[in-house]
Order: structure tokens, then C-alpha cells, then sequence
């Protein structure tokens, strides 16, 4: 997400920090430079020609070109525009009055629309709230099928009447279902297309006018670039949109829809699907992203994964193993279990301040089967080892790898994956040290 942009504008950024004072030349062609990345993140033209208009008239003025850290107040500028084109805060999803609150997701056939009613579902039901999913896409084959498993594996009931019934009916029975059994929330998963047409929209706006959803969110695939936009603007402007989810957020390097999508429909994004688990759906916060994309991190988001995924007890000791230099394969393991349930190392990372970009931690990934493979090598080590991975010499890597049925070329990479988190975390306690840290505290322990 945003990783090609990013590393163009912190390239851009470190060689404007070392021009010292700037002129307005300098400037002129910093926003060249800007534009380009901003383009090849796949950014509306329209977006990027507002966005250089509005920095470059905050970036110029006398006073800014004559203080002492031009090249930050530039960057603050930049930030400050990046997070107006992204909608300035996080927008909430409005909840009624008097239950149930009604949401309705729209999109096209393939953008993750049902994927994502079940993550929202989910998200609310964390929240405390009783969802209640509803099986209004009647075309598609498997769709029901599909919310049905989705809303066994979190537990959340599924309204359905087969695909026989007419959606708008499927709806109102749904209604008269929630109000039944007390459901404070209904998620309706409606039909798409494989592209926009006359009856996917009359088929929408029937469905929005005989409700009156609280919400209705349009399910964007961030993947598809420049047509999200389009197809965006397309929706609100014939149905009427009160809020946008972007998925595959993960799956694009770019990231240009999230920059555009906002400004072109006026409509806030709520929230981005960032992986492929029912928990991997985030509020979205364009302040935080703005940071995030120039490098600043975002430590506010991984506080907040850090309270709903690690062990308390556990990261307090940690923490200390930390300041000690004291982190051993074992800790290595149990860490690397919990961090897993917070998402790709790649995206904590990114949260980091100064973090992002760091070549200690390039290509260093997990996934569930990584992590299997790890413990098995791990635990065919002897505690010494364990405590201290140096001693481990050519037999006692050979052993190693047949006693966890692996090779000793996966022995060889975990001792250097290990290598690689040591200096990380020897990072992080400088950064703590050195007051980088905010409250000077390392941010997801304790």
C-alpha cells in the first residue's frame, strides 16, 4: 500500500533536506518531482494538478523561503494537503437513533463486496453490536453460499431466502427478521455487475428508496486504479453514496484510488480492506495515512492493533529483553506469533516512524505457514542454541534441520531473519533512547 509512492517521496524529501535554504526555483522543481510520483501512483490528473496548485501557493510565500528549516515546512505542507485530499478525519458510520442502523453495500461484481460485508460485520460485532447479514445478491452463483460461510466463521447470522426471490423482498424480510430477534445491525450485501449497466442501477435505487439505508458504502477494488475512480463517481452520481471501502489495499503499491477517490466524489473513505483476513479491515484515517506515505509512521494505528492482539504480560517482558539485548530464538518465536494476528510484517513496519524504508528489514515477511516452519526449527534446537544461535556451527545446523524436516538452507535463513529482527530491535532502543520514540516509550509494548 503506497509503497512506490512513498519511496519516490522520501528520495524527493532527503535531497530537498540537504539543500539548506531554498529558493523558489528549488521549490518549483521539488513539485515537479512530486507531480511525477503522484502520477505514477496513478493519482487523478485533475487530483494532482488541485494538489501542486494548493502546495505550491502555501510553499512559496517569503516568510516560509527565509526560515530555518524550509525543507520541513515544505513536507508539513505537503502532509497538511495530502491529508485534505483524503477527506482531513476519519469519517464514522452513522448510527441510527433507533435500531436497527441499516447499511447497504454497493459495487461492482468482483471489487470483495461480500468479502467485506463480513468484515464489517465483524468490525461491528467487536464493537459490541448484533449484526445481522443479509443474501441480496441473487445472480451471482455461490454468493449466498459464500456469505453463509463467512458468517459461520464469525459467528454472525446470515438472512437469506435463496435466489428465486426478488432482492427487494429478500430485504424486507430481513427487516422484519432484525426487529425479531433484536439485531442492531443490518449488513445488506447486494448485487453487482461486471460492469456498470441500467439494471444494476434501477435494481440499487429501488432497493435504497424502499429502505432508506442509514449508509450506503460503495465497495471499491483499489487494485483497478483509475477505473475505481470512475466507477466511483459513476455510483454516487446515479444512486448516491454515503461512504466508500477500498479492498486489496494490500495488493496495490500504488495506492493512487485512495488519493483520488475522496476528491473526486466528495464521498469520505470509511474504511480499507488490507488483507485477506475477516480482521483485516481498517478504519480509515487520512491523517495517519499522509504520515504513513511520507515516511512518518503511524503509531497511533499500531497502538491500536498492539491492545487488540498481544499478550500484556508478555510485551511488559519483552520490552525489557529489549533494553538488555537480551532477545533470544524463543522470544523470536513468541513474538513472532502474536505480531502475526496484528498483519504483514511489512505493513507494522511501515507504522514505524523511520522505519519504513529500512534495508535491515527489506524482504522480511510472515505468514502462518512461515511461522509453522520456524517453530519446527526452532524446537529442534537445544536451549542453548536457542539462547545463543552463534554456536550454531555446520553439524549442529545439519541436525537441526533433520530433526525439524527441513533443509539447512531454511536453518541457515531463519539464524539470518533472526540477525535481521536483532537489529531492528536494537533500533528501536535507540530510537526509545534517544527521545525519537513519542513519550519516549517504545510504542507497541507495555
Amino acid at each position: 500500500m503506497f509503497e512506490n509512492l512513498q519511496e519516490r517521496l522520501n528520495t524527493i524529501f532527503q535531497n530537498l533536506k540537504r539543500r539548506g535554504k531554498l529558493t523558489e526555483e528549488d521549490v518549483t522543481q521539488v513539485l515537479r518531482e512530486v507531480r511525477m510520483a503522484l502520477l505514477e501512483a496513478d493519482v487523478n490528473l485533475k487530483v494532482v494538478k488541485q494538489f501542486i496548485k494548493d502546495v505550491k501557493e502555501k510553499a512559496t510565500g517569503e516568510e516560509l523561503l527565509k526560515s530555518l528549516t524550509p525543507a520541513q515546512q515544505v513536507i508539513k505542507i505537503v502532509r497538511d494537503e495530502l491529508i485534505n485530499i483524503m477527506g482531513e478525519t476519519n469519517q464514522k458510520i452513522k448510527l441510527s437513533d433507533k435500531p436497527p442502523t441499516i447499511i447497504m453495500m454497493v459495487g461492482l461484481q468482483g471489487s470483495g463486496k461480500t468479502t467485506a460485508t463480513g468484515k464489517l460485520a465483524l468490525h461491528f460485532k467487536n464493537q459490541g453490536h448484533h449484526p445481522l447479514m443479509v443474501a441480496g445478491d441473487i445472480y451471482r452463483p455461490a454468493a449466498i453460499k459464500q456469505l453463509e460461510v463467512l458468517g459461520s466463521q464469525i459467528n454472525i447470522p446470515v438472512f437469506q431466502m435463496g435466489n428465486k426471490v426478488e432482492p427487494l423482498n429478500i430485504v424486507r424480510g430481513a427487516l422484519k427478521e432484525a426487529d425479531k430477534n433484536g439485531n442492531d445491525m443490518v449488513l445488506i450485501d447486494t448485487a453487482g455487475r461486471l460492469h456498470i449497466d441500467e439494471l444494476l442501477m434501477k435494481e440499487v435505487s429501488d432497493i435504497r428508496k424502499e429502505i432508506s439505508p442509514h449508509e450506503v458504502l460503495l465497495v471499491v477494488d483499489a487494485m483497478i486504479g483509475q477505473d475505481a475512480v470512475t466507477m466511483a463517481k459513476s455510483f454516487n452520481d446515479q444512486v448516491g453514496i454515503d461512504g466508500i471501502i477500498l479492498t486489496k489495499m494490500d495488493g496495490d503499491a500504488r495506492g493512487g484510488a485512495a488519493l483520488s477517490a475522496r476528491m473526486v466524489t466528495g464521498k469520505p473513505i470509511k474504511f480499507v480492506g488490507v488483507g485477506e483476513k475477516l480482521t483485516a479491515l481498517e478504519p480509515f484515517h487520512p491523517d495517519r495515512m499522509a504520515s504513513r506515505i511520507l515516511g512518518m509512521g503511524d503509531v497511533l494505528s499500531l497502538i491500536e492493533k498492539a491492545e487488540l492482539t498481544i499478550d500484556q504480560d508478555k510485551a511488559v517482558e519483552l520490552e525489557q529483553k529489549i533494553r538488555k539485548q537480551t532477545f533470544t530464538l524463543q522470544d523470536f518465536l513468541e513474538q513472532m506469533e502474536q505480531v502475526s494476528k496484528m498483519g504483514p510484517m511489512d505493513q507494522i513496519m511501515s507504522m514505524m516512524p523511520g522505519m519504513a524504508g529500512n534495508p535491515a528489514l527489506k524482504n522480511l515477511q510472515m505468514d502462518e505457514k512461515q511461522i509453522g516452519r520456524v517453530a519446527a526449527i526452532i524446537k529442534a534446537m537445544t536451549p542453548a542454541e536457542r539462547e545463543e544461535p552463534r554456536i550454531l556451527n555446520a553439524s549442529r545446523r545439519k541436525r537441526i534441520a533433520r530433526g525439524s524436516g527441513s533443509q539447512v538452507q531454511d536453518v541457515n535463513r531463519l539464524v539470518n531473519q533472526f540477525d535481521k529482527v536483532k537489529k531492528m530491535m536494537k533500533s528501536l532502543a535507540g530510537m526509545e533512547k534517544s527521545g525519537k520514540l513519542r513519550g519516549g516509550k517504545l510504542p507497541f509494548m507495555g
